[in-house]
C-alpha cells in the first residue's frame, strides 16, 4: 500500500512539473509576442522605438529634446560645429513657430530634425485621428520652415502606445527613444551631466544619448561631453546615419 501511495504521489508530482514548464513556456511566449507588438513585414506590422542602434564603427547620436525656452541653441549649434560633429533635434510644433531661426540654422548645418509632437502632451492614449493630425501639423510646419519632410519622431516623455506605434508606422515615421539619459533636464549642474553620460554602463556604438536644448546645464556641459566622447573613440553622428 505505501509503494502504491509513493508512486501515485510520484506521477503527480511528475504531472505537476509538466503543467508548470507549459505554463512558463507559453506565458513567456505571451510575453514576448507582447514586447515585439510586431515585426517587420505583413499587414500591420509596426516598428518598435529605436533606442539603440547595432553597429561596429563607432557612431553614437546626441539628441536634444526641444519643447520650452531657446535655451542654449547656438551654443550646441556652434560645439556641435567646432568638433564636426553632428545631432538630431526633436522639437514640438509650438516651439518650431516661436524660434522659427533656429529651425532653420538646425536644418542648414546638416543636422536632423525630428517631431516631438504639438507640445509637451503626452500622446499614448489618444485616438488615431488625433494622433494622425498632430503629426501632420508638426510635418507641415517644419516642412513649410525648412524644405524637410520629417520622418523621425520622438514621443513625449518617451511614452508609446499601440495605437500611436500604429500610426507612425502607417504614415512613414520611425520612433526613437533612447538608452542613455543625461538626465540635464533635472539641472544637477555640468558634472552630472557628463556622469550619466560618459561613465554609464550603456555606452557604446550605436548609442543614443537624450540632452535638452532648453536645461540649465546643457549648452556648458556640451562640449567636454563632445570632447569625452570622441577621446573615447566614438564618432557623434544624427539619428538617420546610424539607421543607414
Amino acid at each position: 500500500m505505501e509503494k502504491e501511495i509513493y508512486f501515485a504521489w510520484y506521477r503527480l508530482r511528475g504531472l505537476g512539473l509538466v503543467c508548470l514548464c507549459s505554463f512558463v513556456f507559453f506565458f513567456g511566449a505571451y510575453l514576448a509576442n507582447q514586447r515585439s507588438l510586431a515585426v517587420s513585414g505583413g499587414a500591420g506590422a509596426q516598428i518598435l522605438p529605436v533606442s539603440h542602434v547595432q553597429r561596429e564603427d563607432g557612431r553614437l547620436a546626441l539628441s536634444f529634446d526641444l519643447a520650452k525656452g531657446s535655451g542654449s541653441v547656438r551654443m550646441i549649434l556652434d560645439i556641435l560645429e567646432k568638433y564636426h560633429a553632428k545631432a538630431t533635434f526633436f522639437v514640438t510644433k509650438t516651439w518650431a513657430e516661436t524660434h522659427q531661426e533656429e529651425v532653420r540654422e538646425i536644418a542648414e548645418a546638416g543636422h536632423d530634425l525630428g517631431s516631438r509632437g504639438a507640445d509637451r502632451r503626452s500622446m499614448a492614449g489618444q485616438p488615431r485621428e488625433e494622433i494622425s493630425a498632430e503629426l501632420k501639423g508638426v510635418r507641415d510646419t517644419l516642412r513649410d520652415l525648412t524644405g524637410i519632410s520629417v520622418n523621425l519622431f520622438r514621443a513625449p516623455y518617451g511614452e508609446y502606445d499601440v495605437t500611436l506605434l500604429g500610426v507612425l508606422n502607417a504614415e512613414g515615421y520611425v520612433p526613437v527613444r533612447w538608452n542613455i539619459d543625461s538626465e540635464d533636464w533635472k539641472d544637477y549642474g555640468v558634472e552630472s551631466v557628463l556622469q550619466k553620460v560618459l561613465e554609464s554602463e550603456e555606452l557604446s556604438a550605436g548609442s543614443i544619448v537624450r540632452l535638452h536644448g532648453g536645461a540649465e546645464y546643457t549648452g556648458q556641459a556640451l562640449e567636454a561631453l563632445v570632447a569625452g566622447l570622441q577621446e573615447k573613440g566614438y564618432e557623434l553622428a544624427a539619428v538617420s546615419q546610424l539607421l543607414s
